[in-house]
């Protein structure tokens, strides 16, 4: 098998992974280089994690490397989990790394994806860069190696989310993150789900739900709410059901904010965050502190005794028309905005407002 050869230096880091750095030329690194573009398969297993390139700026930078005083310092990363053989000299910190030239480039993109494809665009193939190359032991380890190095960068943060279930072994802040972002992902393509296809993610953008929403409501309930206790007597599918059973019941008890209707009472789709607060972020995010709130004060864990519950809450909500009764001052239905203080407020109105109906109620059945 043919193969080109690098002269590289090798950096002791990772007993996981060998990291070098060398210098290639535009011909030789889009023959060892390609884009692995995130997407899902027919049974929506996640491949792939790179998101879609942004043509202007790739053409922004080809027009400036045709320039003759062009530079480009920044190094290209890329990661490999086959195909590469690395010969250390006697000093280990230099070395040769044979890489095997393939049908398709071994060599996957892990930051510098735009400055690949203009480096592509070049008359000038000559033009060298240099190379940072992650050996990465499996494909596991390469897409947590994605993760980290671009967690901290201008990504889609949906993107970077939507690969966290993938990866094991992360700092805790994104573990967390990982299993609201799992949960999410699967309410997302739950058949039959309260949530099918609705949620906006990186691979199902016309999603009218934000996956943030739904992983701050995951992430508050594993934290210190039911989901920590379900978690611990019935893992993740008992978490699962339970989130679907509790939306389930919001859809039924709130529908006509949840759908919209023609003048017939036929279904045309779902409302929008422009003109429910249902389903808008404020309105599902402050409904996750009820549904923890259902499960401690009621034992709350299907479809129809959250139904009981939330029936308690609907004279006091506007998501679609009229005003929120906060006090000291009301606030118009549209009014109420995805922030941290309008989120507080419309959370402490709906539980309290539902501890009062249920003390009522529970008076009443005494």
């Amino acid at each position: 098998m043919k193969k080109l050869i690098f002269n590289c230096l090798v950096a002791q880091q990772s007993k996981d992974s060998n990291v070098v750095s060398f210098v290639a030329n535009a011909n030789q690194i889009q023959k060892i280089a390609r884009i692995s573009r995130v997407g899902r398969d027919s049974s929506q297993e996640l491949f792939g994690f790179q998101r879609s390139q942004i043509g202007n700026h790739i053409q922004e930078i080809h027009d400036y490397l045709e320039k003759d005083d062009s530079v480009l310092p920044n190094a290209i990363i890329l990661a490999f989990t086959k195909g590469v053989e690395l010969k250390l000299n006697e000093d280990k910190k230099s070395a040769e790394i044979l890489i095997d030239l393939e049908d398709q480039p071994i060599g996957l993109i892990v930051d510098g994806q735009q400055r690949f494809s203009a480096l592509r665009m070049l008359e000038n193939k000559n033009f060298e860069v240099f190379v940072s190359a992650i050996i990465c032991k499996d494909e596991d380890e390469l897409q947590k190696q994605f993760i980290l190095i671009n967690n901290t960068k201008p990504l889609p943060k949906e993107l970077i989310y939507e690969l966290l279930p993938t990866v094991d072994g992360l700092p805790p802040r994104l573990s967390a993150r990982s299993f609201a972002s799992s949960l999410t992902q699967e309410l997302n393509f739950m058949k039959d789900g309260v949530f099918q296809n609705l949620i906006k993610i990186h691979t199902n953008p016309n999603g009218v739900f934000t996956a943030t929403a739904l992983h701050k409501i995951i992430m508050n309930s594993k934290r210190d709410g039911a989901l920590r206790e379900l978690f611990k007597d019935g893992g993740f599918d008992l978490c699962l059901n339970f989130v679907n059973e509790f939306y389930t019941a919001v859809k039924v008890v709130f529908e006509e904010s949840w759908y919209v209707k023609d003048d017939k009472g036929k279904i045309l789709g779902e409302h929008t965050p422009r003109t429910s607060r249902l389903i808008h972020s404020a309105g599902i995010t402050s409904l996750g502190h009820i549904m923890d709130a259902a499960f401690s004060y009621k034992n709350c864990t299907t479809k129809g005794q959250f139904v009981d519950v939330l029936n308690l809450l609907k004279p006091y909500c506007a998501w679609t028309s009229g005003e929120w009764l906060f006090s000291p001052s009301p606030k118009h239905w549209s009014e109420v905005q995805n922030t941290s203080k309008d989120i507080s407020q419309l959370r402490e109105f709906l539980y309290g407002n539902l501890m009062l109906e249920i003390r009522k109620k529970d008076r009443k059945v005494g």
